[in-house]
């Protein structure tokens, strides 16, 4: 099933309220949230050997790059609404 089928009512309702880019980068960072949620919860149960106060290291790895991920979805966020604001005056 495409991601367009599965999030289609959160697709509509965060494209109509942020326009058709913002919008699917907002679900994209939902979606990116909830795995991040999901590996942190994983990352409880596998504990690194050297450290066991710290997930394991590709638990960190992973988690490190959604949370890279969000970062950047984040700047294009903002970038778009600059220019759209831009735009309107």
């Amino acid at each position: 099933m495409s991601v367009f089928d599965d999030k289609r009512d959160e697709l509509e309702k965060h494209e109509f309220m942020m326009g058709v880019p913002r919008g699917r980068l907002a679900v994209t960072m939902d979606m990116l949230t909830d795995a991040l949620v999901l590996v942190g919860q994983h990352g409880v149960y596998c504990r690194s050997n050297r450290n066991p106060s710290k997930p394991s290291t590709d638990m960190q790895i992973v988690l490190k790059s959604i949370n890279d991920a969000k970062e950047l979805i984040g700047t294009v966020m903002e970038e778009l609404r600059k220019d759209r604001e831009a735009d309107k005056s």
